[in-house]
């Protein structure tokens, strides 16, 4: 029988344990147990660390050196050791260098974009765990890494360019990018750039993108355009008019009207409009770029049409061609009953699909069309309660030009939504991928429904689109030879 005093001791265990309806572990019964987990439990004492002692003193301070380095007029007291985590100094001392066994090395550095400040962080990794790299820093640390063959270094530096692209630092990403072999930051450049050219226009990343890379992006089918094909002939007038007057200095807002005033000048000084500015010397270098401009969706529009020709700036042999291609494209439509793409042709689409955009600068409700000719397709874009629809408007609005009466027609298309940060960073995107959509005349379809919880304001959508079918001609017969197919 047990004592009285432990009687009681359980009675009020067993009390306290089922108070609220709490199971309790009595205190007397688990201190054997307690004792054994807190011994075997490891606590966390907060030591010096040691790599930040080893950076300290072995590369700040220089103790038990065994090797100096100098380069670029300033010394650094290294070890031999630390140094062979280095490709370039590991081959330097196993090989049979002249250098393998000298304790004093002059460093050559042919590469202008290390600097001294870039040569003391690649040092400096090699004696700690972490790097801080600054974005003014970054590239020639990076050059300097990859003259020294430090992989980690090159990756973090990788890292840290790919989180901090903006318009002040994509273009020299990009090209460093190029030199030193990171395709997976020059790809996020060229992503970046082909997002923001159009929707987030700035003066100094025309003036700073190159001929090369504007050729890159005014091709692409990616590219996000904001408003119509003829905005890309627009942004592309600004871009060049920059790279024949790069000490102009001015606002967004004015450089339109500047450029202008400057082509229009030169139309009245060159034989009176006679030679377009791209066939003349100082344009002539500009004809790749605008070679990729998708001209067939600029002069379907009146307006658009007459600016290109008060420019002077396109060869008129550019614009017959295109001219008589459109032609052919109408008769088809409206004399062979072109109903439209009958099946997704990538390769069609991403050659010659109109490009057409708009911003959403709130949630609201929505409807637009983007202008242009597109062979009595009247295509009514409706944005209301999250969702996105397609109307083929025959007879129940008013349309500014002829629409077909088709009993149906088909249309090829790709919807793209992004939202971006303050750098110009996506933060949210949705596409459709690519689809033929079938409309009877009036009828309306949603194409997309948005989630809300990931639509961020404002809102920027980018449509490609293809309104009749790629021609398909018998052996043997074509188009005119005059005719660009």
């Amino acid at each position: 029988m047990r004592p009285p005093r432990a009687q009681e001791h359980e009675a009020t265990c067993r009390c306290r344990k089922r108070k609220r309806g709490l199971e309790l572990q009595c205190p007397c019964e688990s201190d054997s147990e307690d004792d054994g987990e807190l011994l075997d439990t490891p606590r966390r004492k907060k030591l010096k660390s040691t790599s930040k002692y080893i950076y300290q003193t072995l590369f700040l301070n220089g103790e038990n050196s065994d090797i100096k380095i100098h380069a670029l007029g300033q010394e650094w007291s290294l070890h031999k050791i630390y140094l062979c985590q280095s490709g370039y100094f590991s081959s330097m001392f196993s090989g049979s260098w002249k250098e393998t066994n000298m304790t004093v090395i002059e460093l050559e550095i042919p590469d202008h974009n290390i600097d001294t400040e870039a040569l003391q962080v690649a040092f400096g990794s090699l004696y700690r765990d972490d790097v801080l790299i600054k974005p003014s820093q970054v590239i020639s640390i990076l050059a300097a890494a990859s003259m020294l063959q430090l992989d980690g270094l090159i990756q973090q530096c990788g890292e840290a360019m790919k989180e901090t692209i903006s318009v002040k630092t994509v273009c020299s990403y990009h090209t460093a990018a190029g030199t030193y072999g990171l395709d997976t930051v020059k790809k996020k450049c060229l992503e970046w750039l082909l997002y923001n050219l159009m929707t987030h226009q700035n003066v100094d990343l025309f003036r700073e993108l190159s001929a090369s890379m504007m050729t890159q992006l005014i091709s692409s089918h990616d590219l996000f355009v904001m408003q119509v094909e003829m905005d890309v002939y627009t942004a592309l007038k600004k871009w060049m008019f920059l790279q024949l007057v790069p000490s102009w200095n001015g606002s967004l807002k004015q450089l339109l009207p500047e450029a202008d005033a400057w082509f229009s000048k030169h139309m009245k000084e060159s034989n009176q409009g006679q030679v377009a500015f791209l066939e003349s010397e100082q344009g002539c270098i500009f004809v790749p770029v605008f070679k990729h401009l998708r001209l067939q969706y600029i002069i379907s529009d009146l307006v658009s049409a007459r600016i290109i020709e008060r420019d002077g700036v396109i060869p008129r042999e550019w614009l017959s061609s295109v001219y008589k291609l459109q032609w052919f494209t109408m008769l088809r439509a409206e004399q062979d009953n072109d109903t439209g793409p009958q099946e997704i042709n990538k390769e069609e689409m991403e050659l010659n699909s109109m490009r057409c955009g708009r911003k959403l600068s709130k949630d609201g409700d929505y409807c637009w069309r983007w202008t242009g000719f597109n062979f009595g397709f009247d295509l009514l874009i409706t944005y209301t309660n999250r969702y996105i629809i397609f109307k083929r408007n025959t007879l129940n609005q008013p349309c500014c030009g002829c629409v077909s009466l088709q009993p149906r027609r088909n249309i090829a298309f790709r919807l793209r939504l992004a939202s971006f940060d303050n750098s110009g960073k996506v933060i949210c995107s949705r596409t459709s991928g690519y689809q033929i959509l079938t409309l009877e005349k009036d009828q309306e379809q949603m194409v997309m429904n948005l989630d809300s919880r990931v639509l961020i304001f404002p809102l920027y959508i980018c449509c490609n689109f293809l309104y009749t079918s790629p021609e398909r001609r018998p052996e043997g017969e074509g188009l005119p030879e005059t005719v660009d197919s």
